[in-house]
């Protein structure tokens, strides 16, 4: 084959490198499992939809498992460490929170979450590191919240809990695997019939 028809038929996204390239490599991962399950994730998958080949993974990821944990903990690609919304406003606060979570359930990679989650017994260590360092992340930031809402007097000391805080993702993921989408009045009425009840002042039993 002439060196310049080799040329035209390499992949164009073979220039990528560094940070560049690995975005591409999560975003394809994302979208991969999203549109289909974690046992159809291979490399030989993923690596034409990220324009590069099966080595360049090889090379940084032993498995499928470990490049799905990276791609969805990546700030760019995945979910991060939630921020604070400082509102000043336990129902401000709430809504942005919850409301930001169920708008990235509907992205690709919020969308990949799905398959991870429904299939615990399947794959038990990798839902375990799921709900680790995706989950749990959001719950304390929601402690956090109820704390503040406590010291400004919005909220019951009591309601400060590990198990309070994991309401509202619970039911948000719950919703997004029900109907696809979570709108913002569905998050509104998580916040106003749901959380705000459970977390109001009370008098002492």
């Amino acid at each position: 084959m002439p060196a310049s028809s080799r040329a035209s038929t390499e992949p164009a996204a073979v220039r990528r490198r560094g940070a560049e390239l690995t975005r591409a490599i999560y975003q394809a991962t994302l979208e991969e499992l999203a549109r289909t399950s974690f046992e159809e994730l291979a490399f030989d998958k993923i690596a034409p939809l990220a324009g590069t080949g099966k080595s360049a993974l090889y090379r940084r990821w032993s498995t499928p498992e470990q490049l799905v944990l990276a791609a969805l903990t990546d700030p760019s690609t995945g979910f991060g460490e939630p921020a604070a919304p400082g509102t000043g406003s336990l129902r401000k606060d709430l809504t942005t929170v919850l409301g930001g979570f169920a708008r990235v359930l509907d992205e690709p990679r919020g969308r990949a979450l799905r398959p991870l989650l429904i299939q615990r017994a399947r794959h038990p260590e990798l839902f375990d590191e799921v709900r680790r360092l995706v989950v749990l992340p959001h719950q304390r930031l929601l402690l956090a919240i109820l704390q503040a809402a406590v010291d400004r007097g919005e909220a019951d000391a009591r309601c400060v809990t590990p198990l309070v805080a994991s309401v509202g993702p619970r039911l948000v993921i719950a919703d997004s695997l029900e109907r696809g989408t979570v709108r913002p009045a569905r998050v509104r009425a998580i916040v106003d019939e749901v959380l705000l009840p459970l977390a109001a002042p009370r008098t002492a039993d």
